[in-house]
């Protein structure tokens, strides 16, 4: 039976949200394409007339990742607009964050991987990444070009997560959670950004 135009591509986007959140699980060889297309409720034969490849694939769940995880720190930000930052922080920086392997930061579960990977995938984080900086940026009070400041910041949260996840003793877990966020808040320019976004 053929499908619908209409169905294959919601088909499609299912692929893509459910490789998105595997590939953050496992790791993008963590997984094969037979058991990624079956969590899907696809067989393994639809996935070349969707796809062009495995990589093809990496690459746009990768961005769907990362615009899952932008829209997080949107919504985080604008639900305390007087402290962008520290509300970003508090999600971030959290014990509940850490355990988020499957729905947690792409940066976080992929960037090693991403380094392994083609140029597709690694524009989907490059992109991915931009967008974090320049969110930063608005509440650092960055002009155009994202300074040190943002990219310290952000290297900070997202190192501290790595680290958090790759011990055992959940007392250091915390810690570095914990010292991570007391950096990024008592930085330079963050009672700047308690103030909100400059206009």
């Amino acid at each position: 039976m053929r499908v619908s135009r209409i169905q294959a591509e919601e088909n499609r986007q299912t692929v893509i949200n459910v490789a998105s959140r595997l590939f953050r699980e496992h790791g993008f060889d963590g997984i094969g394409l037979k058991d990624l297309m079956k969590s899907a409720g696809l067989t393994q034969g639809a996935f070349y007339k969707q796809f062009a490849s495995k990589d093809d694939l990496a690459a746009q769940a990768s961005r769907r990742a990362l615009e899952h995880a932008f829209h997080r720190w949107s919504a985080a930000a604008e639900a305390n607009p007087q402290d962008p930052l520290g509300a970003v922080v508090a999600f971030y920086l959290s014990m509940d964050h850490r355990e988020e392997k499957m729905d947690g930061c792409p940066v976080v579960a992929l960037g090693s991987d991403a380094a392994r990977q083609g140029a597709d995938v690694k524009a989907s984080f490059e992109a991915g990444i931009k967008e974090y900086l320049e969110l930063l940026g608005r509440w650092v009070g960055d002009g155009d070009e994202p300074s040190g400041e943002a990219m310290a910041i952000l290297s900070t949260m997202v190192g501290a997560v790595v680290l958090s996840r790759a011990v055992n003793d959940e007392r250091l877990s915390k810690r570095f959670l914990q010292a991570a966020a007391e950096s990024v808040l008592t930085g330079p320019s963050a009672g700047d950004a308690q103030q909100g976004p400059r206009q």
